[in-house]
């Protein structure tokens, strides 16, 4: 695939910006920022008690669904298509998510995004009646859960999540060690470390955390996403240099390696993502939508009774969510057409409304409570927790029949990323990208089961 370039972005011939070219686009923005910015009408405000009309904020803006994320949308190109261009940001940053949201929470902790959009935006993404977020992690998880091959489920459910969990124990105890050096609890690390930065990426895994966390704090999500996306970014990078200097050990040390075979045994099967084939219609696509609300239904009534059998600590719908999806996985009962799409319903949401989601999220987030999260203390218990995570796995994979060095990478590595573009990166740096398959199981089935421990550990000390 070509490397993607600031030259064609001005080319009228060119479809680059989100699907449009230079012109159509232009004119979007522009009329975008009429929409936001021009005062357009009278309201009511209230002064020492006394009612003044004054021009009303983004005036012609109907905080409706569709305008919202039209809005929202352009924003979202903008920063996207740029940040997925620069140099060195978009290999080892994180690309043109990340700098939508780092620009998008600049705009709004600095007042640049009028309030009224910024009330909309809330309520698009966070809260009832809309909340964005509601469509987009359920569709994620369906997409990503059911369409592994059931027999790679089963077969990864006994041989390769437990080098996972491995990994996941290395990572907690080295976070948990460097943490207390610098008086962090073990919680604190768990909930605010960990669990981000293993938590299989942004949209699979931090923004859902970040939903648990609200729900059972009833604090903004923001709140939490702000500092976990900042600590994942670093661990990202971590994990990508890392990804390059186990590659020099795999060629200093040969018998640490397969060269990009995983499994030291080849007489055993190897797992395979072997993913649905069939090309799904719209038809298809809307079903698998459908099912996908139906089964979050299902799996909201759990987590309602389950708060009120008045257990210990609570498990959160979209656990729940998981689990249903996992054994409806196993279990056969999902036809491959309603698979292939979900399959289409999750790279529609993950690939083509991210950066309206990041944008959202940016929006409500303070920039200021990012630039606390770059300190020192975080950046060497990002480390500990990568490296952890890497030197456990590295100690039992020969026992376990894997190459220490693709172990690490895949049962490691891919876990501590940004999801599918880090496992990309990590990979490339490696120089493994035949492990795609496993990589795709810790970030799809492994960070599954890390949005389950987030609802138990957040149900239990949030």
């Amino acid at each position: 695939m070509a490397k993607k370039n600031f030259k064609e972005l001005f080319d009228p011939r060119e479809f680059k910006w989100g699907g449009l070219n230079f012109p159509i686009f232009l004119a979007m923005l522009i009329l975008t920022l009429i929409i936001v910015y021009v005062p357009y009408g009278e309201m009511k405000v209230v002064v020492d008690g006394v009612e003044t009309m004054v021009p009303k904020q983004a005036g012609f803006l109907r905080t409706n669904f569709l305008m919202v994320f039209s809005v929202l949308a352009v924003f979202g190109i903008l920063f996207g298509e740029i940040g997925d261009r620069i140099p060195f940001w978009d290999e080892y940053i994180g690309g043109g998510t990340v700098l939508v949201f780092f620009a998008a929470a600049a705009f709004g902790t600095y007042g640049l995004i009028p309030e009224t959009l910024l009330k909309a935006t809330d309520v698009f993404y966070n809260k009832q009646p809309v909340n964005f977020l509601e469509m987009f992690i359920p569709a994620l998880i369906m997409g990503a859960v059911i369409t592994v091959d059931r027999k790679t489920l089963i077969k990864s459910i006994s041989g390769y999540i437990p080098l996972i969990i491995i990994g996941v124990a290395g990572a907690s105890i080295g976070g948990i060690g460097v943490g207390l050096i610098f008086g962090k609890t073990p919680v604190d690390v768990m909930m605010n470390y960990v669990l981000p930065i293993m938590g299989g990426g942004t949209g699979a895994g931090a923004i859902p955390m970040s939903e648990m966390w609200s729900s059972k704090t009833g604090r903004p999500a923001s709140e939490w996403f702000a500092f976990a996306i900042s600590i994942l970014t670093i661990a990202n990078v971590i994990a990508i240099l890392t990804g390059a200097l186990l590659k020099k050990l795999g060629d200093a040390k040969p018998s640490l390696t397969g060269n990009g075979a995983l499994i030291i045994d080849d007489s055993k099967e190897a797992i395979k993502d072997k993913e649905v084939e069939i090309k799904a219609d719209m038809g298809d696509t809307v079903a698998a939508f459908v099912l996908t609300g139906m089964l979050f239904g299902v799996a909201h009534i759990l987590g309602e009774l389950w708060e009120k059998l008045g257990f210990s600590f609570e498990i959160h719908r979209l656990a729940f969510l998981i689990l249903i999806v996992m054994m409806l996985n196993i279990l056969n009962l999902v036809p491959d057409k309603i698979k292939a799409g979900a399959k289409r319903m999750q790279n529609l949401f993950s690939k083509h409304t991210i950066w309206i989601l990041m944008t959202a999220v940016g929006f409500t987030t303070d920039v200021n409570e990012i630039f606390a999260a770059l300190s020192p203390a975080n950046l060497l218990i990002a480390l500990a927790i990568v490296f952890g995570a890497v030197g456990f796995i590295m100690l039992v994979a020969k026992k376990m029949k894997f190459y220490p060095v693709e172990a690490a990478i895949t049962a490691g590595l891919c876990m501590a990323n940004r999801g599918g573009a880090g496992d990309v990166a990590v990979l490339g740096a490696a120089d493994r990208m035949e492990l795609m398959s496993f990589a795709q199981i810790s970030s799809r089935i492994g960070g599954a089961m890390m949005l389950i421990l987030g609802s138990v550990l957040f149900g239990i000390f949030a």
